[in-house]
């Protein structure tokens, strides 16, 4: 299971991901007008994010294997993979549920 941190993290990058912010956006920037991405890019940003932590929890996974890496690196690497897989489902299936909502609205 992952912990309070890693899920934190991985929270942290997909609100970042769907404000259309990097890491070092200012809220200067947002009220300048700045232009948001689409939706279909915002969740092409979180799943390539997410395919990246899992990249580097199995480089660190074969780090380990080759003798290169300790294996609290490792641990730290799948735990983050875990909750950004997580935050990722948990993320599908709200747009699945509001998806559900909207179809269920009366003409």
């Amino acid at each position: 299971m992952a912990n309070p941190l890693a899920a934190a993290k991985a929270y942290a990058a997909a609100s970042q991901a769907f404000a259309g912010a990097g890491p070092g956006a200012s809220l200067a920037g947002k009220a300048a007008g700045v232009a948001k991405p689409d939706f279909g890019s915002l969740v092409a940003n979180v799943l390539q994010t997410t395919a990246q932590t899992g990249a580097k929890a199995d480089a660190q996974a074969m780090a380990a294997i080759g003798g290169k890496a300790d294996i609290v690196d490792v641990v730290t690497a799948v735990a983050e993979s875990e909750a950004a897989i997580e935050t990722l489902v948990a993320v599908r299936d709200r747009v699945i549920a509001a998806y559900e909502d909207i179809m269920r609205m009366p003409i």
